[in-house]
């Protein structure tokens, strides 16, 4: 993986992983995440795509936005971001954050979007849940971040899993406080700004999360992808909310088939299953 740099349009600086050459593929990562968290898909994908994974504002070593941005201006620098790869459009795919913010370039932007993949997104959440992320973004807010609650609700025990987790685990523990705390805010805040844009989405879109992820459920990804045009909801059965990480193989194969779903099919909506892969 070679690291490199963008100078965008608002003047702030992308830090970005790049590997393999074809069709441009651009991961952008969850909140409290890096780019080095795309790392079994980097290394999967690149093999037949220009795998290109940013440092989302204010993780890793991206610029941050301003600490009151909302979801609108991370989707803004996500633009800049695909504008200044000068690569035409691109395969677009996000995990958490990263999915909202995919799906808002996709709504906003379809002529910079091949493809759209959305990896344990949130749509609608329900009252209660919208009240407990809200309080979790005024916790960061303030100062507490906590490490230990968000790895318990993402691994169990299983030794295969460990190694993700501590990786996960110095990851969140690394992330500058403040840009932090602006993306879970509007991670908290977002979830409804571009759910009436999912049916003008046009092109593939994948939505894929775990079937035991309490907070990008299983119902939200069916909803997703019944309202897109060319829409695939793909549930992993047994996985949480680091599906990427904790099914590397799966999330690989989606990501596969949905890379070969070509744009023009968009045309033609068609049947949306949820679509279990092999069992765990």
């Amino acid at each position: 993986m070679t690291p490199r740099t963008l100078l965008l349009s608002s003047k702030r600086a992308a830090r970005y992983l790049e590997q393999g050459t074809g069709e441009p593929l651009v991961l952008i990562h969850g909140v409290g995440m890096q780019a080095h968290a795309w790392y079994p898909q980097i290394e999967a994908l690149s093999a037949g795509f220009r795998v290109i994974a940013v440092d989302m504002p204010g993780h890793g070593n991206s610029d941050a936005l301003d600490a009151n941005a909302g979801l609108r201006q991370f989707v803004q620098w996500a633009i800049e971001f695909i504008e200044a790869l000068d690569a035409g459009p691109v395969n677009l795919a996000g995990h958490s954050m990263g999915s909202l913010i995919a799906a808002g370039v996709a709504v906003t932007r379809p002529d910079l979007v091949r493809r759209v993949a959305v990896l344990n997104g949130v749509y609608r959440r329900t009252p209660e849940a919208r009240q407990a992320v809200l309080q979790r973004a005024a916790e960061l807010s303030a100062g507490a971040i906590d490490v230990e609650t968000p790895l318990r609700r993402w691994f169990d025990d299983e030794e295969a899993q460990r190694a993700a987790a501590q990786k996960v685990e110095s990851w969140l523990r690394s992330v500058d406080p403040q840009g932090y705390a602006t993306a879970y805010t509007a991670f908290a805040t977002g979830d409804e700004t571009y759910a009436d844009g999912w049916r003008t989405i046009a092109c593939p879109a994948l939505v894929l999360t775990g079937s035991d992820d309490p907070n990008s459920t299983p119902t939200m990804a069916a909803q997703m992808a019944d309202a897109a045009q060319n829409g695939n909801a793909v549930v992993i059965d047994r996985e949480r909310h680091m599906v990427n990480l904790t099914a590397p193989e799966k999330v690989n194969s989606a990501l596969r088939a949905w890379l070969q779903v070509e744009p023009h099919e968009s045309a033609m909506k068609h049947s949306n299953g949820i679509v279990r892969p092999l069992h765990s």
